[in-house]
């Protein structure tokens, strides 16, 4: 069992539990004997997670950017938890939003940090009182592109970049009270993201005006299709959920750690090349290098 937790049971909370990794992830550490919550969007969620764990995921249908909706669920998890407090918090939920950052709308990216950013703060600061009870750990799903940029995919590389600073502050200030707080570095991963990023991809290239589509459709077709191959791709559902298990249990806790061997790569090259070199690269993985 992992070093981590304070109880014989250990306990875990995952935001966006109801789909994707979260779900996968629920799942898994439910089977290890974690006590898991979560949030989900909807009901029908909450319903099939319960059946596929034989009710031993524990689900809500939580808005993680309504204060008081998180709020009320930590307090609710942590209230189950007792004295023991909660071992793991696993910040998951996010959207993506892609598309030029000229053409998107100024709400749409306000959104995204919304859901990517000021979500994952409202559930963190919630839980941090049960967090200082067990000396837990907080993992962050941020993503490779919060170090590495691409074009198209700012407002989500942007919100994980901010993920990656605010990681740091907390990393920081939690330590007096033995929290651990680590940042997964996910890369390309088939764990439901691959379909909603096409109908997101699509949806922006169907709502271009003629003008905006002169501007930006050529390349954009392109960093679709280079963005759709690479997920399509990525890390299996089943072993990006084990990656992420082996950060939630790793003894000592990184403070980052690549999920993919994509992101172990882009990671790397990160650390060794020059910003020329970068910008050349980030061109070339989304199609519109030079060949």
């Amino acid at each position: 069992m992992t070093n981590t937790v304070t109880s014989e049971q250990p306990s875990v909370a995952i935001t966006g539990a109801g789909s994707g990794l979260g779900r996968d992830l629920a799942l898994k550490l439910a089977e290890k004997g974690y006590r898991v919550f979560g949030t989900a969007l909807q009901q029908g969620e909450v319903t099939d997670l319960d059946k596929a764990s034989n009710g031993a995921v524990s689900l809500a249908v939580v808005d993680i950017t309504d204060e008081s909706a998180v709020t009320a669920w930590a307090d609710r998890v942590s209230g189950e938890l007792g004295d023991a407090g909660l071992d793991v918090l696993v910040s998951n939920a996010g959207i993506l939003t892609p598309g030029p950052l000229e053409i998107l709308p100024l709400a749409a990216v306000k959104r995204e940090f919304d859901v990517n950013v000021f979500g994952s703060l409202s559930v963190i600061n919630a839980f941090l009182p049960a967090l200082r009870a067990s000396r837990g750990r907080i993992v962050l799903i941020g993503a490779m592109t919060g170090r590495f940029p691409l074009p198209f995919n700012g407002p989500s590389s942007a919100s994980k970049a901010t993920l990656e600073a605010l990681a740091d502050i907390y990393r920081a200030e939690l330590k007096p009270f033995g929290i651990n707080v680590v940042v997964a570095q996910a890369g390309n991963m088939r764990t439901g993201g691959p379909a909603k990023t096409a109908a997101a991809l699509n949806q922006v290239a169907d709502s271009m005006t003629v003008e905006q589509r002169a501007l930006y459709g050529e390349a954009f077709a392109k960093f679709t299709k280079a963005l759709n191959s690479m997920q399509g791709n990525g890390l299996s559902a089943d072993a990006s959920a084990e990656r992420v298990i082996e950060l939630i249990e790793q003894m000592p806790a990184p403070a980052r750690a690549a999920v993919g061997d994509d992101a172990e790569e882009i990671l790397r090259l990160v650390r060794e090349k020059s910003d020329a070199e970068l910008d050349a690269l980030r061109l070339k993985l989304v199609g519109l290098g030079d060949e």
